[in-house]
């Protein structure tokens, strides 16, 4: 019995490993934009995310920005709603860097 729930977790695990090559880039619109996400202040909700290789079009690094906050959002809380700071949202993320990086800033929201 053991063994047999043993074989199904490592089934599993096999699994989840072949549903992504490590080092696979999202690309969006094409093109791969890199993006990094720190959080900001003391509350871990809160965050901002820097797309760079914006030159390559606005529409995809806004796009990059995010998924990258929608991912940290859903593995840390566990949900994808995010409230995104006036002026730096995906939509309306104008906010361009000295050095052309585009800048996101948002809060996940917890229920």
């Amino acid at each position: 019995m053991i063994r047999a729930m043993t074989l199904a977790a490592l089934a599993a695990v096999l699994a989840l490993t072949a549903c992504g090559k490590a080092g696979e880039r999202v690309r969006f619109d094409g093109n791969y934009y890199p993006a990094k996400l720190s959080k900001s202040g003391d509350r871990r909700e809160e965050f901002v995310v820097t797309v760079s290789d914006v030159g390559q079009g606005i529409n995809g690094a806004r796009a990059a920005g995010r998924f990258e906050g929608t991912t940290y959002c859903v593995e840390t809380f566990g949900d994808s709603d995010i409230t995104w700071q006036p002026g730096y949202g995906p939509e309306d993320g104008s906010a361009i860097s000295d050095n052309g990086s585009l800048i996101l800033r948002g809060s996940c929201v917890k229920w």
